[in-house]
């Protein structure tokens, strides 16, 4: 095979990883798009779904939560908080789902309400383990404390979706 057929291959996997991606299914069976989180402190993130692409940058962070938007054979194509894209290998990725503290310092509350104690507080940039949503809250669990945040309050987790 030739340079030319390889990258006609390449063009076609994307072009079927879009389309299974626009139709909401994955190859493994779980929803697209769906949340889990970094498993090693080094990940590697590449241009396309393979070895072959390059490396684009690396995270370095376990327990990071991304968003899967796309699988393709054993490579998902992951979105970060900020909105940036890339593939990585499955075995880099974990399905325990992790919350990442965003925009400014949280109070984590003892309770699911606004006027509850505080437990602790968590600055921009925190990832805490996330243990479960019930409408408007989250419990999780950060640095040894448990608590309650608003779902507006971090990023991990779709608006109206139930963790248990």
């Amino acid at each position: 095979m030739n340079i030319a057929q390889r990258a006609g291959h390449g063009f076609l996997a994307a072009a079927l990883v879009v389309a299974a991606a626009a139709a909401g299914h994955a190859q493994t069976g779980l929803p697209l798009p769906r949340f889990v989180s970094m498993r090693a402190d080094e990940v590697n993130v590449r241009t396309g779904p393979g070895v072959r692409y390059p490396i684009d940058w690396v995270y370095q962070r376990s327990g990071l939560p991304v968003e899967i938007t796309a699988e393709f054979d054993t490579w998902r194509k992951i979105r970060d908080w900020e909105g940036t894209e890339g593939w990585v290998h499955q075995s880099m990725l974990a399905g325990k789902r992790t919350a990442l503290v965003t925009k400014q310092r949280r109070t984590l509350r003892r309770e699911p309400s606004a006027g509850s104690a505080a437990v602790a507080h968590a600055e921009p940039g925190v990832v805490g383990e996330l243990k479960r949503c019930v409408g408007a809250w989250c419990r999780i669990r950060i640095a040894g404390y448990d608590g309650w945040l608003e779902r507006t309050e971090f990023w991990g987790v779709y608006a109206n979706e139930t963790v248990e």
